[in-house]
């Protein structure tokens, strides 16, 4: 999944948004038996400092930026169950895309060319992509 994308890179030392009232009003939103329209209201009044602070309204230290990454994440895939439309268009073809190498590196462990099976492997473990071997079947994960 991927992460929600704040791009504040200029935080500074000290902060003037404060995001543990806005996590507390998510929370008091989920409470009040879960109120998912009161929360998404809650989220976009957060939006609005955000967009302060981008325009240098506003500022936010490291740690309330942090905690507003997790917790915007929090609410909004897991809580809200919302899905990254770009990373939703795009899983299928990634899984796709290392099956393809997979199976260029096994039809080069056939041939024997060693060089380019290792090459294939070493290459995606490089960009976080490990192989395993085993049962007569190659898997991958994610770094």
């Amino acid at each position: 999944r991927v992460g929600i994308v704040v791009d504040m890179s200029h935080s500074a030392e000290k902060s003037t948004f404060d995001i543990s009232l806005n996590v507390q009003a998510f929370y008091d939103a989920m409470n009040d038996d879960f109120n998912s329209p009161i929360l998404i209201s809650e989220l976009f009044n957060a939006v609005k400092y955000i967009n302060q602070i981008k325009d240098g309204a506003n500022s936010i230290d490291d740690q309330n930026l942090k905690l507003l990454k997790q917790t915007f994440e929090i609410f909004i895939f897991d809580v809200l169950g919302l899905k990254d439309f770009e990373l939703s268009k795009s899983e299928g073809k990634l899984e796709k895309s290392v099956e393809i190498l997979i199976n260029l590196r096994n039809q080069a462990r056939a041939e024997r060319n060693f060089d380019l099976s290792d090459q294939i492997r070493d290459q995606l473990k490089s960009i976080g992509v490990q192989l395993k071997d085993g049962s007569g079947k190659t898997t991958f994960t994610l770094d």
